[in-house]
């Protein structure tokens, strides 16, 4: 067990460190800060003396070093649009983006997995059919145009919700929260919507189809024999082996949810991490973008890596190979 584990550990310190060495190569051809940060009346002094302020003058290889040594301690560097630390900005967006993540995770989960086990067990009924033609409208559609469609009948045509913004909010020690206020529910809802729609189907699909094939297994059928109830039968034995292979997928969708949260909140104006990322991105902001990236790339790697670790803890054919390795 604690070999797998060093072995996953390294790999995924292997994985970060690729992605960040491309992510941060890449910025060098999103255009140069320094044109965003000084003026028209700028001279060849004062862009040498600024380049070299930044740091832009140093090869990229130690460019690269000193941002992982820094990013290790916590440090991100300073922003060049704002002029501040890249750390305490993000702390600033993090409660919006972690926020809409959870209520958007939670709606995919206990949703999608509520549909997938009713569209299983009723399969061929007419509120099955109509609730899988129905997720077509989840998979097919982007996330944008899901928005856009929201915003125009509760915002534009029924005036129910509000089409951007996060509400109002409540300070709690250095947490901001809109759970605590009307507004900042209300403003909620569309967004975790339009952010767990596709997720919410995928799970649903994948818990069908995989409990569609659990239900034919012969121990289902010597369950139902010995005259189990047919929740029994669902829940406890077809239910809990679904769940098996469904663990990878449903983790990485979640994972996915705070990446994808970026399209979201820029059809919103939702003031979180993904939003500053697209404005960095037009101020060719480097320390924001890499800061941004290099968080992204930890969660999905460590997603991925206790995903792995669950399935070494669950299935015992992984620790007999793993002995054996």
């Amino acid at each position: 067990m604690l070999a797998y584990v060093i072995r996953r550990v390294f790999q995924s310190l292997l994985v970060l460190l690729v992605v960040g060495l491309v992510a941060f190569s890449m910025f060098r051809f999103v255009g140069d800060p320094i044109d965003n940060m000084l003026g028209q009346e700028r001279t060849q002094a004062d862009i040498d003396r600024l380049r070299t302020t930044l740091g832009l003058d140093q090869p990229f290889v130690v460019q690269y070093a000193k941002f992982l040594g820094n990013a290790a301690q916590g440090n991100f560097g300073v922003s060049y649009r704002q002029g501040r630390p890249v750390a305490t900005i993000i702390k600033e967006r993090a409660p919006a983006t972690l926020e809409l993540a959870l209520v958007s995770g939670t709606l995919a989960l206990v949703v999608g997995i509520g549909l997938g086990v009713f569209t299983a067990i009723r399969q061929g009924g007419i509120a099955s059919n109509v609730i899988m033609t129905t997720s077509l409208i989840g998979v097919s559609l982007p996330t944008f145009l899901i928005g856009i469609l929201l915003i125009y009948i509760f915002s534009v045509s029924l005036g129910w919700l509000p089409s951007f913004g996060r509400g109002d909010t409540v300070q709690i020690g250095g947490w901001s929260t809109g759970f605590l206020t009307a507004s900042g529910l209300k403003a909620l809802i569309l967004p975790s919507i339009t952010l767990g729609l596709y997720q919410m189907t995928l799970i649903m699909r994948l818990v069908r189809s995989e409990m569609l094939e659990v239900l034919r297994q012969d121990y289902i059928r010597f369950a139902r024999a010995r005259g189990l109830r047919e929740r029994s039968v669902n829940f406890r034995h077809a239910l809990k082996n679904t769940m098996v292979p469904v663990i990878t997928v449903v983790g990485l969708q979640l994972g996915a949810i705070i990446a994808f949260a970026i399209i979201t909140e820029t059809v919103f104006q939702w003031p979180g991490v993904g939003l500053l990322f697209i404005n960095a991105i037009q101020f060719v902001d480097i320390p924001v973008m890499a800061a941004y990236l290099m968080l992204i790339s930890v969660m999905f790697v460590g997603i991925n890596l206790i995903v792995d670790l669950l399935y070494f803890a669950i299935d015992p054919r992984l620790r007999i190979d793993g002995r054996h390795a």
